[in-house]
């Protein structure tokens, strides 16, 4: 095999000098500059919208505290709403369930070993009952509160 001879350009090569860097700063810039666009108004979401009505309804829940704490004995009074049947539904927002941190998602709140609907609902619901016996024990926990 020959040694082969070094490749040699038959036109020189251009000076750029800083041009082309120039030329991306000023881009980049104006790119910063540019207001990003506005939302329209008409887009919609897949979620409904809470009522007043609903959120009265989900604060007079969030007053018995905790579903799951309660039947473990426990008052746990900060919650949050759990949706039962998703948040696209109508009457969507009728069907929740007050729940602490850790009974709502796995691996939050204080105490991390409890059973929390998401993602464990079998347990959760072996362990505390179906969600639909929760609301209505809820239910008439609202009306003895009255």
């Amino acid at each position: 095999m020959k040694p082969s001879t070094p490749l040699k350009r038959k036109t020189p090569l251009k000076s750029q000098g800083f041009a082309r860097a120039d030329r991306i700063e000023a881009r980049e810039v104006s790119k910063l500059q540019r207001k990003a666009p506005a939302r329209k108004a008409t887009m919609k979401t897949k979620q409904r919208a809470v009522t007043t009505e609903e959120k009265a309804f989900w604060d007079r829940l969030a007053g018995l505290g905790c579903i799951a704490c309660m039947k473990d004995g426990v008052y746990q009074p900060v919650v949050s709403i759990h949706h039962v049947d998703g948040r696209t539904k109508p009457g969507c927002h009728k069907l929740v369930l007050p729940l602490c941190a850790g009974h709502h998602q796995d691996g939050t709140g204080e105490d991390k070993s409890l059973i929390a609907v998401h993602p464990w609902k079998a347990r959760f619901e072996k362990t505390y009952g179906t969600q639909e016996e929760l609301m209505a024990e809820c239910a008439q926990l609202l009306e003895t509160a009255k």
